[in-house]
């Protein structure tokens, strides 16, 4: 597995050549290639941004829980922190649409 992942960027750089080759030649579509990366793109700042507000939840509850009496500032922070979070995904969704409706 480790071989497979140090190896990813030589992978990632093979799959755009292909795709880049087979694109110049017309045997796909640039709007295929375009709506796969749309959904690869909401796909992955979806995954990211709710990991990262699961976790921030998760530790925000926990200082809570062992000091209720900054609970109102720790969850001041909290809702700060998911705003900003919350920013990467609308940031993927435009990216999504602009992919989609460009080509």
């Amino acid at each position: 597995m480790l071989e497979i992942l140090s190896n990813l960027p030589g992978v990632i750089t093979s799959i755009i050549s292909f795709a880049g080759e087979e694109v110049a030649s017309g045997a796909i579509d640039p709007k295929a290639l375009a709506a796969l990366a749309a959904g690869i793109a909401i796909g992955l700042g979806a995954l990211g941004s709710s990991l990262g507000m699961g976790i921030a939840t998760s530790h925000a509850v926990d200082a809570g829980a062992r000091q209720p009496e900054v609970f109102s500032k720790i969850q001041t922070l909290l809702l700060l922190a998911i705003v900003f979070i919350e920013s990467v995904a609308i940031y993927s969704l435009v990216v999504a649409l602009l992919l989609i409706f460009t080509f």
